[in-house]
């Protein structure tokens, strides 16, 4: 796929996961997307670019690392587009200890705005970098498994995986930002 001038180049592959297939997007060659089957908020195929492995070899490893338990944290280059705030809470994400959670008015207390749960959770489950961007280890302000891209049977897999302290089962939280997205 040629770029015209001033365009990014976009590219995708697909891998295998105990979690089930994942897309990865690179956008000039860099991380900018990793989805999974049915995941709210996916962008549509045909915007991910041709399909195109050589790109993913680092993220790959990495990944297949940490499903094997040989990795608590990544380092691959991430191009996260988004707003200003969104990034923000991404950010917060990538500061989650592998097997720990944080409740969403944790986050919002930690970037200096305690009253903005509810617009954190609607970032969260915007994170277009699913598992690398840890937005599965936030969980509901009573501890319970909240709403998440991927699936709630998925967050639970994930934290259990982790083993997070306090590995939350899914049911219903009462109203409030986390039942958001």
């Amino acid at each position: 796929m040629r770029a015209t001038p001033g365009t990014a180049t976009r590219s995708h592959t697909v891998v295998d996961s105990p979690y089930g297939p994942l897309t990865l997007v690179a956008t000039d060659g860099v991380l900018s997307g990793l989805y999974m089957t049915g995941q709210r908020h996916r962008p549509p195929q045909e915007s991910f670019g041709e399909a195109d492995p050589r790109p993913f070899g680092e993220v790959i490893e990495q990944l297949d690392e940490y499903f094997a338990g040989g990795r608590t944290e990544f380092d691959v280059p991430l191009r996260l587009h988004g707003t200003p705030f969104q990034r923000s809470v991404w950010d917060q994400l990538l500061t989650i200890p592998y097997g720990e959670t944080r409740s969403y008015g944790q986050l919002a207390g930690a970037l200096g705005r305690s009253g903005a749960s509810r617009a954190v959770g609607l970032a969260n489950g915007k994170n277009p970098v699913g598992i690398i961007v840890p937005c599965h280890r936030v969980i509901g302000s009573t501890g319970g498994l909240t709403g998440y891209g991927g699936g709630l049977d998925r967050k639970q897999r994930l934290l259990v995986f982790e083993g997070a302290a306090s590995a939350p089962r899914a049911g219903k939280e009462s109203g409030g930002a986390d039942t958001l997205f």
